[in-house]
């Protein structure tokens, strides 16, 4: 079991940063995660970082505005 923003998600063996944004229906294109407290925003790469399990996860839509 991992946690998304506060929430449990049920963790699957080989479970990708990708994984979890699709199983919460995270589709937007600027977006950053913190992995366990480190920071990824690079979308390209989210396929090739793996999310242990026990793993919290936050996920931050970003928006610019002026």
């Amino acid at each position: 079991m991992i946690t998304v923003n506060g929430k449990p998600l049920e963790w699957t063996d080989g479970m990708t940063v990708r994984d979890v944004l699709e199983a919460r229906n995270y589709s937007f294109n600027l977006i950053t995660v913190w992995l366990n407290g480190i920071p990824y925003s690079n979308i390209e790469n989210f396929s090739l970082i793996e999310v242990p399990d026990q793993s919290e996860v936050q996920v931050l839509h970003i928006f610019a505005g002026g």
